[in-house]
């Protein structure tokens, strides 16, 4: 059965849009197929460990699916009130309603942090203004955009689906977006133990990471994954968060032998010692 979503017109609705009448006269219901709803869990790799949010829920298809399928806990949000009870009884049915919740909430105002998977179908300038929220998200998590990227924050992965029956725009496909929210790691970190003296410094854009390693001067340019960074040439390296934080090397092939065991720090204000 095709799933009725409305996160487009909720989109509309709310976070600072409401002002925009015909656009959202001009919003259409959305029918997402059941294979577009089981790309989307898939393209995530939801499991059995997962939270998934579904921001603009409709009928719930997404979150249900999620938990009868994957074994996932998860909350849908939507604005329109039939659609959320509508929601909580398919839940019902499935025998989902434990793992299922449904909420009329506004996007906007919903805690995104339980999060380990976000899914949406979300006009342009809505996954824009979520973009910070979504990047501030513990590293690791999840999104799935449906059709609409996030600007200049590249998708990880993008897979293309044929939909034959797609009532909006003539291209008969959808595009599914994948993002894995990456750790920050720009700055500068000094070395510790062997690599006493040793600093990275080093500038990020969303997952693309660049840098010099000093002494030597070697030039980094790497990509961040949840909390790993890893460079072609054979540097690997992954963040240890919480109150000791660290960078430490997990690989260092090649060029990079020299940093083979090695540990990062933050620096403090003065630098790194010498």
């Amino acid at each position: 059965m095709p799933v009725a979503r409305t996160a487009a017109l909720a989109a509309a609705l709310c976070g600072g849009l409401a002002g925009n009448a015909t656009a959202m006269e001009e919003v259409p219901f959305i029918t997402t197929p059941d294979h577009v709803t089981a790309a989307m869990l898939q393209l995530a790799g939801v499991g059995a460990s997962d939270y998934v949010i579904d921001l603009g829920s409709g009928d719930g298809r997404i979150v249900i699916t999620a938990a009868r399928v994957h074994g996932a806990r998860g909350l849908g949000v939507e604005i329109v009130p039939d659609l959320v009870a509508q929601s909580r009884e398919l839940a019902r049915r499935a025998g989902v309603a434990d793992r299922a919740e449904f909420r009329e909430q506004d996007l906007f105002a919903t805690d995104l942090s339980p999060a380990s998977v976000v899914t949406m179908y979300l006009l342009p300038e809505v996954n824009l203004q979520l973009r910070p929220r979504l990047l501030a998200l513990k590293p690791g998590t999840r999104i799935v955009s449906h059709d609409w990227d996030l600007g200049d924050w590249r998708p990880d992965r993008t897979l293309v689906l044929d939909v034959p029956d797609k009532v909006v725009g003539l291209d008969k496909r959808s595009r599914l977006h994948l993002w894995t929210v990456p750790a920050a790691v720009q700055g500068r970190w000094c070395g510790t133990g062997a690599q006493h003296g040793w600093q990275l410094d080093l500038s990020q854009q969303f997952q693309r990471v660049q840098g010099r390693v000093e002494p030597g001067g070697l030039a980094i340019d790497a990509t961040v994954s949840g909390l790993d960074l890893a460079s072609a040439d054979g540097l690997a390296l992954r963040l240890v968060d919480g109150p000791a934080r660290a960078l430490a090397v997990r690989r260092a092939d090649g060029a990079w032998s020299m940093l083979a065991g090695a540990r990062f720090e933050p620096a403090a204000a003065a630098g790194c010692p010498r």
